[in-house]
C-alpha cells in the first residue's frame, strides 16, 4: 500500500473535520443521481474528479485536475472517496506517488451491497453522515464543479 491507509467513515468524518480535505472520485452520473457529500460543517467544499470518465475510461487528468482545483493539496491530507471503496484506492494510491498524502474511505459513498444487491449495509449515506441530492454541472471532462 503506498497511500497513507484506509479509513472507516467514521474515521473519515473526523478528518474532515480536523481540516483534511474530501476528493469525491465517482462519475458525474453518481453525483448527479445517488448524492454528494455534504461537508459544509467542516467549512470545506470536496474536489469532485472522476477517477473514471463516461465509458469508463480512466481520467488521464486525474492528477493534473487535483492539483488545478486544490493548488495547496500537498499541504493537506486528502480524503478519496468512491462508491465502495475500490477505485478511491486507486487515486489514492496516484495521489500518494506524487507526493500528496492519501487516504481512502473504506465502504465509499453508498457501502457494500447485501445479499439482494442493495447498498443499505455501510458507506458514508448508510451510516449518516450529511449529504446533499443537489445537481452537479461540471466544468470539464471529468471535472466536477469549480
Amino acid at each position: 500500500m503506498s497511500y497513507a491507509g484506509d479509513l472507516t467513515v467514521a474515521q473519515a468524518w473526523e478528518k474532515l473535520l480536523a481540516g483534511a480535505l474530501l476528493v469525491d472520485v465517482r462519475t458525474e452520473a453518481e453525483w448527479n443521481h445517488i448524492g454528494i457529500p455534504d461537508t459544509s460543517a467542516t467549512g470545506r467544499v470536496p474536489l469532485f474528479i472522476q477517477w473514471n470518465l463516461t465509458g469508463g475510461t480512466q481520467n488521464l487528468d486525474f492528477l493534473e485536475q487535483l492539483r488545478a482545483q486544490a493548488p495547496n493539496a500537498a499541504e493537506v491530507e486528502l480524503i478519496f472517496l468512491c462508491r465502495s471503496g475500490v477505485r478511491s484506492i486507486g487515486a489514492a494510491e496516484l495521489a500518494a506517488s506524487a507526493g500528496f498524502t492519501s487516504w481512502n474511505v473504506l465502504d465509499g459513498f453508498e457501502g457494500s451491497p447485501d445479499a439482494y444487491g442493495d447498498r443499505i449495509l455501510n458507506g458514508w449515506k448508510n451510516r449518516s453522515l450529511p449529504y446533499s441530492r443537489r445537481q452537479l454541472t461540471p466544468t470539464a471532462e471529468g471535472q466536477g464543479p469549480a
